[in-house]
């Protein structure tokens, strides 16, 4: 018999079993199907609703639009009646001034052409002119169109009456009209009566008769007449079609109307858009269930084979040594493979659906592992990973090694995380070995480092040691000549036990400094120890530094010796290079909070040449000096008692003095203590 190689028909039978049922299949498709011309005809019912719609919002937008139009003409007529009423004031004023002897104000062609647009408009005022008080009755007083109206019909004398008397009256603008012609036939005049008062005294009114119909010609713009009919009315109870709408002049003593009407109709080319809009998405919806429809045989096929896949990754994945381990969004276990929970002593069941904490975080470091996964959540891991401990189901610790990278949908809308975790144990412990190996290296480096640190401690045992030869040799000397009493002979002696400790403590802190022993802190006023300090410059004849301390103490929590060494070292440099700088030598000394009220900010300035800018980065270098001779270990050594202290301390030019400015910043006794819990 002949062998043949297996084709691809031959492979997909291996899964065979995991291919679901076809009737299964045709369920659901016909489910499908259904939802989808349920789909439809919803999608033709929100059509119609949208047309119905879209068709009411275009009558309700015309109505808008004509009835702002309309407001728009009445405020636009209301504003040059009001221009109008104010020009006829003013010429009021000028007829009582030319009837007094009073020089003009103004000259009267300047007037007219600072005048409204209805008074400078030809043929809108027909007749204009003043009636003195008590005039009234004088029918021979006035324009002579005023006279042939008031002749003219008696409709027409009454409300020109009533006009003057509700003017001099009510002490406002009135009008009266429409005039009416001798045979009863109404014009298109009006008259206004404008009253002047002098000294609350009633003078007398400016008439004009006014041409309402030139009036709105000459309001109303030509791009308004494009698209509206503009009709001036005399009765409210005139029939009004449903395209006009009608607002009041509002000139009081009238019944004038004015009534605006499209045109022009905009077409509704909105509905029609969106509804040819709409059979598009139809016609695109009917093309998309064909497709579908023959797209649901070939999804059959690709689902059934994604199953064999899954099947033969699922295997795949639990043959590797590395723990997978994926979660969603929200933190909960979704899937573990078999080497994860080998490696913690763990059941499948175990993990899957638990959420933080998970029962392999050890106890006592659960906050951090907490911190971790909230990261983790947040953005990831790096490329480096993260790593972390875990502890086994028997209680000891797993070091691992976790990368992480985003679990996303098919839609790629990211669901969660897939986590391949790696057990590090041997690695971790190789280092740690290797880290013993360093500190033990490092402490003897460190003991070799102590000669150097000693001799740059030994200018400050010379000054107690110094001070307690002097106070000796004093003491002996007044003791042989019998100069002294027991009562000057206690601080004496309190003195020298006080310098005798000191020296002994910094004996000890090199001592300790050489064992690698932990600092010994304390709360301490940072004001009282610079004031002990400094005033210690004060009994020698060295360069006393000048100094600036708040009235009210500052606390940190420091190791005190430390801090005076620092202190000490600082101002020792000051007063070294002080002398240097080409003007008289100063060494200041202030102290104060920083701007966020969370640090002490101690500052040491000289007259000195300064640091440049090249030698700040290096300057606290061990073993790099400016000094001649110099061992470059004091602000190395600086540096490093505010580093353990939490603290940073910086190098800069002072603005006043000139020279170096040696800038401490220490935290506060609370902040310190907030960094030592962490």
């Amino acid at each position: 018999m002949t062998s043949r190689a297996p084709t691809a028909a031959d492979q997909t039978l291996d899964f065979a079993l995991l291919q679901q049922p076809a009737a299964r299949h045709i369920g659901r498709n016909r489910r499908a199907l259904w939802w989808l011309l349920g789909w439809l005809a919803l999608l033709l019912g929100s059509v119609a609703a949208l047309l119905m719609y879209l068709n009411n919002f275009e009558r309700e937008e015309a109505a808008r639009r004509r009835a702002a139009d309309a407001q728009w003409l009445e405020q636009s007529v209301q504003f040059h009646f009001r221009r109008l009423e104010d020009d006829l004031l003013f010429l009021a004023r000028h007829e009582v001034q030319q009837s007094n002897g009073d020089p003009l104000s103004q000259d009267r062609q300047q007037f007219d052409l600072k005048a409204g647009l209805l008074w400078r408009e030809p043929d809108v005022v027909v007749a204009s002119g003043w009636i003195p008080a008590g005039k009234f009755n004088n029918r021979q007083t006035g324009p002579q169109r005023w006279l042939e109206d008031w002749q003219a019909h008696a409709d027409n004398a009454q409300a020109l009456a009533l006009m003057l008397s509700t003017s001099q009256g009510l002490r406002r603008e009135a009008y009266a009209g429409l005039m009416l012609k001798p045979d009863g036939q109404a014009t298109d005049v009006v008259w206004l009566a404008v009253p002047f008062f002098d000294r609350g005294q009633f003078v007398g009114d400016y008439l004009a008769a006014v041409s309402v119909g030139h009036a709105l010609a000459a309001l109303v713009p030509g791009w308004f007449k494009q698209d509206h009919g503009v009709q001036l009315l005399t009765d409210e109870t005139t029939v009004q079609p449903d395209t006009a709408y009608r607002v009041g002049l509002q000139l009081p003593g009238t019944d004038l109307f004015v009534q605006v009407a499209l045109t022009q109709e905009q077409p509704t080319t909105v509905p029609r858009i969106f509804f040819l809009v709409a059979l598009l998405f139809l016609t695109g919806m009917l093309l998309s269930l064909y497709a579908l429809r023959r797209d649901f045989m070939k999804r059959q096929e690709v689902q059934a084979r994604l199953q064999a896949q899954v099947a033969l990754r699922t295997a795949m994945e639990n043959s590797v040594t590395i723990g997978l381990r994926a979660w969603n969004l929200s933190g909960r276990i979704l899937y573990v493979n078999e080497a994860f929970c080998r490696m913690l002593g763990y059941g499948t069941t175990e993990l899957i659906g638990r959420t933080p904490p998970f029962p392999y975080w050890p106890t006592d470091q659960r906050e951090a592992l907490e911190r971790v996964h909230e990261g983790i959540m947040a953005q990831g891991t790096s490329g480096e990973g993260v790593e972390v401990q875990f502890q086994h189901s028997d209680g000891h610790l797993v070091d691992v090694l976790i990368h992480e990278a985003p679990l996303n949908t098919a839609t790629g809308e990211q669901m969660g995380w897939m986590s391949s975790v790696l057990d590090i144990s041997e690695r971790k412990r190789a280092q740690r070995m290797a880290a013993q190996q360093q500190e033990k290296l490092e402490a003897s480096g460190r003991l070799v480092a102590v000669g150097e640190v000693a001799s740059t401690l030994a200018h400050e045992l010379n000054q107690p040691l110094g001070a307690l030869s002097s106070f000796s040799n004093g003491l002996l000397n007044r003791l042989h000549d019998g100069s002294i009493t027991l009562p000057e002979l206690l601080p004496v002696v309190e003195r020298m036990a006080g310098l005798a400790k000191r020296a002994g403590g910094i004996i000890k802190r090199v001592n300790a400094f050489a064992r690698r022993r932990e600092l010994s802190r304390q709360r301490l006023d940072l004001v009282g120890v610079l004031q002990r300090v400094i005033l210690s410059y004060s009994e020698d004849h060295t360069l006393a530094p000048t100094w600036s301390l708040p009235a009210h103490p500052i606390w940190v929590d420091a190791d005190e010796l430390l801090l005076e060494h620092l202190v000490i070292n600082l101002v020792g440099n000051a007063q070294d290079w002080a002398p240097h700088g080409g003007r008289r030598a100063q060494v200041w000394v202030s102290l104060g909070l920083g701007d966020d009220h969370t640090t002490a900010v101690l500052a040491v300035a000289d007259t000195g040449p300064g640091v440049s800018e090249d030698a700040q980065t290096t300057i606290f270098n061990a073993f790099v000096s400016r000094k001649e001779g110099g061992m470059g270990m004091g602000l190395a050594i600086c540096r490093s008692i505010v580093e353990a202290h939490h603290g940073r301390i910086e190098v800069s030019r002072d603005p006043v003095l000139g020279g170096a400015r040696f800038t401490v910043l220490l935290p506060l006794a609370n902040q310190s203590a907030e960094k030592e819990s962490a």
